[in-house]
């Protein structure tokens, strides 16, 4: 076999073999492929697509590429992921809630990618938290806590990075065959039993229709499916931000107040629902109401607050994290609010250019060099269908600096739209798509 062919065949809308796509996958791994080559591939399979069972085939050959991890435990061994929002921190939440219904939770979760927050971003604003660990060590959190939020060795889906880093240059980060392989390789190389995937929709989502959103969570639960991995999809809604604070160390205060008195926010809804899919295709719930209400009982009850002390402890995080959060995690310099300029209702809200805000503010990455600064982002945020009056808050800025405080300023009052009759609001859950 030889590079060219494959991406010969490509070229031709022919479908290369699943022992092409192996080959081409360890090829991208282990440098047998060149810079030049994988980006016409990733332009071929942009511009001419895959059918399912080759989308499936090169998803389980950039897992294949690296380490799989397996698993002696006494229990269910599961995980959850999000396409990506703004204030999204339901992995915080969720982990240690399905942790204690009896699974095992190892979440390789990934950094902010855009206008989106990144899951170790906001583990890692909590002070002495190290989310690189290594694969004995994963195994050795997973067992004893039974969940643990870590990034991605080296070893994990090598031809995926590889890949991704050249789809990045090339104009081809949006083909949804791409798309799938890249999210499913990660995760399914953790080996888990069951999946629930979290595919958002709406303005500060990535996909903002709702068909783009049918399309790519069908994509990803088929492929899953394929490969051996119980696997739901749930669209939700990204219209708004999740939680009313984006930023690192705000997500993590909004996290903890799910945790302790939460219950009813957006935040603890979505968990719950996420779970309880969750638990239904791991075998724990008869159905997903059961699960729900389970979760939501768990976070109700003060048992997943637990957990989650456990689980920051046991990468690093303070001991006496939950009863004493506040006093640990970062604060601005800069603190002011947003005060609207005239009275209204809020009908809509520009969840991707909120998210680019708190990027400028140093809040995510414009580089893949820029260091992040946890303290700073938004809270406090106006929900669709509030009234606002003259002089009250749409928001809190959190910045380093004033001159950054009155660019994110002028962000927000762009982002937010008052009206003088309020719109219909969005449902949060708009479908399942079971396994």
């Amino acid at each position: 076999m030889d590079a060219r062919s494959i991406i010969g065949r490509l070229r031709r809308r022919e479908v290369p073999s699943s022992e092409e796509l192996h080959w081409f996958a360890q090829g991208l791994a282990d440098g047998g492929v060149s810079d030049a080559q994988a980006g016409a591939f990733a332009m071929a399979v942009c511009m001419g697509g895959l059918d399912a069972e080759a989308r499936a085939a090169l998803t389980l050959a950039m897992r294949d590429s690296g380490d799989v991890l397996s698993w002696d435990l006494d229990g269910p061994v599961i995980d959850k992921h999000s396409t990506g929002g703004v204030g999204d921190c339901v992995s915080l939440v969720l982990a240690p809630a399905l942790a204690e219904c009896g699974a095992y939770v190892p979440m390789i979760s990934g950094r902010g990618l855009g206008h989106t927050g990144g899951t170790l971003d906001k583990m890692e604003a909590i002070p002495g938290v190290t989310t690189q660990v290594g694969q004995e060590r994963l195994a050795q959190i997973v067992g004893d806590v039974g969940a643990a939020i870590v990034g991605a060795t080296a070893t994990i889906a090598p031809a995926d990075k590889r890949l991704y880093a050249i789809r990045d240059v090339t104009a081809t980060v949006e083909s949804l065959d791409l798309i799938t392989a890249s999210i499913l390789s990660k995760k399914l190389a953790a080996s888990p039993d069951a999946l629930v995937l979290d595919v958002k929709v709406g303005s500060g989502a990535f996909m903002k229709t709702p068909d783009e959103a049918r399309a790519l969570a069908s994509a990803l639960a088929g492929t899953a499916n394929a490969a051996g991995c119980r696997t739901s999809a749930v669209i939700t809604d990204m219209n708004q931000p999740l939680a009313p604070s984006l930023g690192n160390a705000l997500e993590v205060a909004e996290v903890m107040w799910a945790l302790t008195c939460g219950q009813g926010s957006p935040l603890a809804e979505l968990s719950a629902e996420l779970g309880g899919v969750l638990l239904v295709d791991a075998g724990l719930a008869d159905d997903a109401d059961d699960g729900a209400a389970r979760i939501a009982e768990i976070i109700r009850n003060g048992r997943a607050a637990e957990r989650f002390g456990r689980m920051i402890a046991s990468v690093g995080g303070p001991v006496k994290f939950v009863e004493n959060w506040a006093r640990f995690l970062p604060e601005a310099t800069v603190v002011q609010e947003v005060q609207a300029r005239e009275a209204g209702y809020v009908t809509s809200i520009d969840g991707e250019a909120l998210g680019l805000a708190v990027v400028a503010l140093g809040g995510g990455r414009q580089v893949e060099s820029d260091v992040i600064d946890p303290g700073v982002g938004l809270s406090g945020m106006v929900r669709l269908g509030d009234r606002v009056g003259k002089g009250e808050p749409l928001a809190v800025i959190h910045a380093a600096r004033e001159d950054a405080a009155r660019q994110a300023e002028a962000a927000v009052r762009a982002a937010i739209t008052l009206a003088d009759k309020p719109t219909d609001l969005p449902q949060l859950i708009h479908e399942r798509i079971a396994a």
